[in-house]
């Protein structure tokens, strides 16, 4: 599990480079904005491609395998990102970049994860990992900002950060391979059938209502993930506070992901995940719905403050379990990383369409009333997950009483 949320935690770090480094890798490279727009879209292209074969791949080939050669991959391409390469030679790094991460990484850390922990213990296995990724991301980013600074902010600098982050990954999937053990689940007679006739897989996780009701779940739930990414601007326009105190809401944000996580984990190992499931996502629901109709205005600060940290707690909650549901569902471990493939495929999504309509919607509607129109529609987005959450805590009360 420290591997893991290690590994989770670090591979991304270089593809997102930008979220921290924007305008240095702006001067460093003399990119335009929309330059820096496509290389996102080109890394988002080829993740949203990759998830589906990716849950195949998992179900095919050992976690450790997949974990050590897609960080390795991150991790030379981070060493040749370092040398300030063309524009075009970028966008096929960071097509690559999403090969290593959607395709290679992602389901073999969801499975892996699934198999720390028995059925009693999921709820805690992925909200631990869901914490810790969050964890690391802040300390290591925290760390070589620090050093970047030291260094003197200059291209030079992010060149040698770029460096430090890709012998990060480098180390890490040395240690993967040395310490992750091979799954020996592939031995079992199920699943080299399974193995062998891979189309009967795939139809096998397509037939399974559960799956397409987990897809909602998250497919909603990353909607809503996005719908905070604009909390900060949220606060600056509709609520007069400056820009320092508009960022540390975002960076308060941040710290309540590990609490929530974790959490969220150990509270549906006692009392069920789809009942928790169903619980968050109804609590995410109300709290998008309160941001539609809370008007702005300092009068309504503490309002707004108090409903951003509900929402927040909520969506880092679902976050850390809702693949949790895959074991409460019934979904077989042999069909994990296919399953995995097909709810990521949908549930991500919002990856592509959220970004888009939260700046027509600001764009168009200036000021507060921009954002009440993007909250109502993650709301009405929500209550979606509500009522798949909802059929989800019913089959798994059934399959109780069976």
């Amino acid at each position: 599990m420290v591997l893991l949320c290690l590994s989770g935690g670090t591979i991304y770090l270089l593809p997102f480079l930008r979220e921290i480094y924007y305008i240095p890798i702006q001067q460093a490279f003399e990119y335009t904005n929309t330059q820096m727009g496509i290389l996102f879209s080109v890394f988002g292209l080829a993740s949203m491609l990759s998830y589906f074969p990716g849950g195949w791949l998992a179900d095919q080939y050992s976690p450790r395998k997949l974990i050590s050669l897609s960080l390795l991959g991150v991790g030379l391409g981070g060493l040749y990102f370092a040398t300030l390469p063309s524009y075009n030679a970028n966008l096929a790094l960071h097509f690559f970049w999403g090969i290593c991460t959607s395709l290679i990484f992602w389901g073999a850390m969801i499975k892996a994860t699934r198999s720390c922990a028995n059925s009693e213990e999921q709820g805690r296995a992925f909200g631990i990992l869901e914490s810790g990724r969050g964890l690391v991301e802040v300390a290591i980013s925290s760390a070589i900002l620090a050093v970047f600074a030291w260094l003197g902010s200059q291209a030079t600098a992010l060149s040698q950060v770029i460096t430090i982050y890709a012998w990060i990954n480098i180390a890490l999937a040395m240690m993967s391979w040395r310490f992750l053990k091979d799954s020996n689940t592939n031995s079992s007679g199920q699943d080299a059938a399974l193995k062998r006739v891979s189309l009967k897989n795939v139809l096998t996780v397509l037939r399974m209502p559960s799956v397409w009701l987990i897809a909602i779940v998250v497919l909603t739930t990353y909607s809503a993930n996005w719908g905070a990414y604009y909390f900060t601007p949220y606060a600056t326009t509709g609520y007069s506070l400056s820009i320092l105190l508009g960022a540390s809401i975002g960076v308060a944000k941040m710290w309540l992901k590990p609490l929530a996580a974790t959490s969220a984990g150990f509270i549906a190992d006692r009392f069920g995940i789809a009942r928790t499931v169903f619980v968050l996502t109804l609590t995410m629901a109300g709290s998008f719905v309160a941001f539609a109709i809370l008007p702005g205005g300092k009068a309504y600060l503490f309002l707004m403050l108090l409903n951003v940290a509900v929402a927040s707690c909520a969506v880092f909650a679902l976050r850390g379990i809702y693949f949790a549901l895959l074991d409460d569902s019934g979904v077989a471990p042999a069909v994990t990383g296919t399953a995995v493939g097909v709810i990521s495929a949908i549930g991500f999504t919002p990856d592509f369409f959220m970004p888009i309509l939260g700046g027509m919607l600001l764009d168009s509607y200036p000021g507060v009333l921009g954002y009440r129109y993007y909250f109502g529609v993650i709301a009405i987005m929500s209550i979606c997950g509500v009522l798949a959450a909802h059929q989800l805590m019913r089959k798994s009360q059934q399959a109780d009483v069976i």
